[in-house]
């Protein structure tokens, strides 16, 4: 390595620290103080490090039926999300991706649902889904339907809230989706399509490949969103009715801020983290691939 190249990669460093700063202020510190909380009894009527419990907390959580119960829970509600975003999210970006006029258009309206603030959007579709004063049950009654508990019936509550959280963020699928498929070369198409090659076969031999990574980073970031899915959970159903929607997220905050103890509730967030770092490190090997 000559003295310019050294040079060059002190630079590099130089430039990059502040950056590093703050990822240790805003993550790893936290991320320490986590870990470090989870193996103490700290609860917030009594904050303190004095007793050490080790992986109490962890084999508490463990066999907790309440948090194993939220865990599966969000293991169907995040596969129920990014999968059926996807579907709809890329058959929409595939139809918006032959349109030649007024994209930016399209994309200001796809944008907007994105928009809005979680909580706003808990808010609107609670009073919009509510049982007797609700536009969505006079929907129905104007075509002779009966009622619908919405928020309210163990069986539907569930896929009520997967329902308004596709709504939410089935725009971020497209968008993405759409800007890799905007950024597809044209010379794989042409040729296929002087070897006669179908429509299907075109999406299948040459879409889908030169998309993977576009469609692999779009699905991991969409499912960390997932797991993190708190905000409609805490204003649409409290977790209710009953555990029908009570995610992992709100299980934690209910153990921090409601039971009180912090180390427990650290130790569930440890244990949730561990299968997302897993899942991210395997798409990202497979991002890596050629």
């Amino acid at each position: 390595m000559t003295a310019l190249e050294r040079a060059d990669r002190r630079f590099g460093w130089f430039l990059t620290l502040p950056g590093v700063l703050m990822l240790a202020a805003t993550i790893a510190l936290p991320l320490l103080w986590a870990v470090a909380t989870s193996l103490f009894d700290f609860t917030l009527i009594a904050p303190t490090y004095d007793t050490f419990v080790g992986l109490d907390n962890y084999a508490f959580a463990l066999g907790n039926h309440e948090f194993l119960h939220a865990s599966w829970l969000t293991v169907g509600f995040v596969l129920a999300v990014v999968l059926i975003e996807f579907a709809i999210g890329f058959l929409i970006a595939l139809m918006l991706n032959g349109v030649r006029r007024g994209k930016p258009i399209y994309y200001a309206i796809l944008l907007c649902p994105l928009l809005i603030n979680p909580v706003v959007v808990g808010l609107v579709w609670r009073m919009v889904l509510h049982p007797t004063l609700g536009v969505a049950n006079y929907a129905l009654g104007l075509i002779g339907l009966s009622p619908v508990n919405w928020l309210g019936d163990v069986t539907i509550a569930f896929w009520t809230l997967v329902g308004v959280d596709i709504w939410h963020q089935v725009s971020f699928m497209i968008v993405l989706l759409l800007a890799g498929l905007s950024a597809l070369p044209a010379e794989p198409y042409e040729a296929a399509r002087v070897d006669g090659a179908s429509v299907f076969q075109r999406f299948w031999h040459i879409t889908l490949p030169l998309m993977r990574r576009v469609i692999l980073v779009t699905l991991l970031i969409r499912m960390i969103f997932a797991v993190k899915t708190y905000d409609l959970v805490y204003i649409m159903t409290r977790g209710g009715p009953g555990t029908a929607t009570d995610l992992v997220s709100y299980s934690i905050y209910r153990t921090a801020f409601v039971g009180l103890n912090l180390g427990q509730a650290t130790a569930m967030a440890g244990l949730l983290l561990i299968p997302v770092l897993g899942i991210t490190a395997y798409l990202y090997r497979l991002m890596r691939k050629p």
